[in-house]
């Protein structure tokens, strides 16, 4: 009788259970995915399948280097949890043979376990091998609020990339030179035309230079100036081509200066020369250097040998609702520190500029082609949008999207957008506005439209980009959750964050004047 009576009770709450997961909605009507438009209060999925975050937490500052041995690139972060102990960011990392599918390493160097320790909490630097003795370096920040040399520059070994050692009895400090007890971080390693060993740090507005033919005793060079008052974080130098570069990260918390940005030179001497008078050394790109978006920080680069690819992070951000993080990123709210791992692939143009484009890799990855339909529109006959507040929308997206179209503009200055988090009941919806410079000229502009929007928001606007002559623009948009990056022709990245992407509908819209949109693709992973 007890053996029939648990059965029973099994039995019931088995079908139960069913009853409450049979649809998403619990008891109300399951939602018609196909043949709705209305808003989708979506979140994020708990694993990011491109744009790499780890499981728990986030990533901070990525370190990424070619391991010749392991034929793969290996990018260490610093990791990043909400609630950080004592000691903090130790480095962990990933590693990756195309940039866009990822393995977790997990933890690879810890932090000190005490915070008496120099290295009790670990900043940024960077890992080397050296073939004369078998070993792989990274070379890293101790930072410590609490003793008198807040940041020096330390270092371990290891034969294998899986069991390191600490140098305990070897530290660079920047008193020892001239330079700032608390700022001194960031190292970054990398051979010059000497063929010795060169190592660059960040330090108060100067970058300190050491140089080593072993990569274990340094000698000290000098130093060269940094971009006028603002502090430049996260220095990379290499050689591509004919061509030598500086990729560095300005920290100065401007919306318009907190942005990843190169010097070229056609040496590295030439390169040092750049920042003696930075506004008649731009690179001579129109846009002073500048690679993408606000939302893209931190960033190093690595090559192959073929390919050189470039990675930093994308911010998270904070709100009650959507709607508020979305938002959340002007210039009086700082974005938050650490996100998920982005990568492009360096463009080299023939004038040797640079400017940041897809990963090969992406689009086999978003193999799985999706119907495309217009669900509402208004201005919009045989694919050409006329007039103001124009737009066509499209059936609601997925988790991970690669939006491809040809938007063709009818002269120098028409203006188009592409919104994001649209229904069409939403009083707020998100557009990345490709708005007219002058005439030769456009930028990405991030706003916030509809009824209630706020209109343009300043902290993250992209940067200048030629108009195509041709006034045709190919782009590409990749989403990965609430990472999006989209690419116009070889010649603009703009890497953003926007909150509720999935599961809502997109479309695009012309402000004035006519644009004709072709090609519209959508696949999803």
């Amino acid at each position: 009788m007890k053996t029939t009576m648990i059965s029973a009770i099994t039995l019931m709450l088995s079908a139960l259970a069913l009853t409450a997961c049979s649809d998403e909605n619990y008891g109300d009507k399951p939602k018609d995915w196909a043949a709705t438009t209305t808003f989708f209060n979506s979140t994020d999925d708990a694993g990011f399948n491109t744009y790499y975050n780890p499981a728990i937490g986030r990533c901070g500052d990525p370190m990424p280097f070619y391991d010749q041995r392991a034929q793969e690139f290996k990018v260490l972060y610093l990791q990043e949890y909400d609630n950080n102990g004592a000691c903090y960011h130790p480095f962990w990392g990933v590693t990756t043979k195309d940039g866009a599918t990822y393995q977790s390493l997990g933890e690879v160097l810890p932090t000190g376990t005490s915070t008496q320790q120099q290295d009790g909490v670990l900043g940024t630097g960077c890992c080397v091998y050296n073939e004369k003795d078998g070993l792989y370096y990274i070379y890293y920040t101790g930072y410590n609020i609490l003793l008198p040399n807040r940041e020096v520059v330390m270092r371990a070994t290891s034969p294998d990339f899986k069991t390191w050692k600490k140098d305990n009895l070897w530290s660079l400090k920047g008193v020892d030179y001239g330079y700032s007890a608390n700022d001194f971080r960031d190292p970054q390693i990398f051979k010059a035309e000497d063929g010795l060993w060169h190592m660059v740090i960040s330090s108060n507005l100067k970058f300190a230079e050491f140089k080593s033919a072993d990569l274990k005793t340094w000698e000290h060079v000098g130093s060269f100036n940094m971009v006028w008052d603002r502090m430049c974080e996260c220095p990379d130098i290499f050689k591509m081509g004919d061509w030598w570069y500086f990729v560095y990260s300005e920290g100065y918390r401007a919306p318009w200066s907190r942005k990843v940005k190169y010097m070229m030179a056609s040496s590295f001497d030439g390169l040092k020369a750049c920042f003696g008078d930075p506004g008649a050394n731009w690179p001579k790109d129109g846009h002073e250097g500048v690679l993408d978006s606000r939302a893209f920080y931190a960033a190093k680069t690595a090559s192959n040998g073929t390919d050189r690819f470039i990675w930093g992070w994308c911010p998270y951000r904070t709100g009650a609702t959507i709607h508020d993080k979305n938002i959340n990123v002007g210039a009086a709210s700082e974005p938050n520190w650490s996100g998920a791992l982005v990568c492009h692939k360096i463009i080299q143009h023939s004038d040797g500029t640079l400017t940041l484009g897809k990963v090969p890799a992406m689009a086999a990855k978003y193999s799985k082609e999706q119907d495309v339909k217009v669900m509402a529109s208004n201005g919009y006959t045989n694919g050409v949008l006329k007039g103001d507040d124009a737009y066509v929308l499209y059936n609601r997206l997925g988790t991970c999207n690669h939006i491809s179209l040809t938007v063709t503009t009818s002269n120098n200055w028409d203006k188009f957008g592409i919104s994001l988090v649209r229904g069409t009941d939403s009083d707020k919806y998100y557009t990345m506005v490709v708005n007219p410079e002058g005439e030769d000229w456009r930028k990405v502009n991030f706003e916030q439209e509809g009824t209630s929007g706020k209109g343009f928001i300043e902290g993250i606007d992209g940067y200048n980009f030629q108009r195509p002559a041709d006034n045709v623009y190919h782009i590409d948009i990749y989403t990965d959750n609430s990472v999006v990056v989209m690419y116009i022709n070889d010649v603009c990245a703009y890497t953003q964050r926007i909150y509720g992407i999935q599961k809502n509908c997109w479309s695009v819209n012309n402000y004035g004047g006519s644009v004709t949109v072709s090609k519209v693709k959508v696949s999803q992973q």
